[in-house]
């Protein structure tokens, strides 16, 4: 079995599989958190806006989360046993949202427990800053050359820098601790960052590029094994 988790695209698979599975689970655990208020008034609902919040930025999160996961998961080759690793210690992390995210809200966003949520949002970060470290030493330096994976670290550290604020500023006023959570998440609304290149296995793969006089080339770099730029093919002169 650890043979087959090693082995390309079926290790990979499987991988992302297990993680979509966990990430699906900790919704559902964080869904089921939510009660309905006693009485039938829109007073009754009003005052469970604390729940409503919490709920909304950890939704948020997760789904920011997996967006990310799926994207660095394409460019991984093999996954060895420290990547399969550092992806559980990530799961786990992300496991503890659905508790931070319901102590939050019992509390109606009390300063200690909107830190601690921030902490648990810094965990989850320093996680996926190990795991997208590990994935970028095994990408294909044609489709993540070396400035977009000093771009990607840069921008998880920022994120991480954000969050760890945030739960500093939480002691003393907890809603601005919730508003840098959120401008932290903003970071990672889309998961590319400049100067990665789609893979042929994405959609909007459209070929290689072929410049006159450049076939012969292209050829060599295919024959090779190796990637060539994503365009529109031109015929050859």
């Amino acid at each position: 079995m650890a043979d087959d988790m090693r082995t390309g695209a079926t290790g990979t698979e499987r991988l992302a599989a297990f993680s979509d599975a966990v990430i699906a689970v900790i919704i559902t655990i964080m869904v089921l958190e939510l009660k309905a208020p006693q009485t039938a008034s829109p007073a009754a609902l009003l005052a469970l806006w604390p729940t409503a919040l919490s709920y909304a930025v950890s939704y948020l999160f997760i789904a920011i989360i997996w967006i990310n996961h799926h994207h660095l998961v394409r460019f991984v080759r093999a996954p060895t046993g420290r990547l399969i690793w550092l992806n559980f210690l990530h799961l786990f992390l992300v496991s503890l949202v659905p508790f931070a995210t319901a102590w939050a809200a019992r509390t109606d966003l009390s300063s200690v427990a909107v830190a601690a949520w921030a902490v648990v949002f810094v965990g989850v970060d320093g996680a996926y800053l190990l795991f997208e470290r590990a994935v970028m030493a095994q990408a294909d330096a044609d489709l993540v050359p070396a400035e977009a994976r000093r771009r990607a670290g840069r921008r998880t550290l920022l994120t991480l820098s954000v969050f760890a604020v945030a739960a500093a500023a939480a002691a003393a006023w907890p809603l601005a601790g919730v508003a840098l959570i959120c401008l932290g998440l903003s970071f990672f609304l889309r998961p590319e960052v400049p100067g990665i290149r789609m893979s042929a296995a994405e959609p909007g793969w459209r070929g290689p590029v072929v410049r006159p006089g450049g076939a012969r080339r292209v050829a060599m770099r295919l024959k090779r094994g190796r990637k060539v730029r994503p365009g529109v093919a031109a015929s050859r002169p």
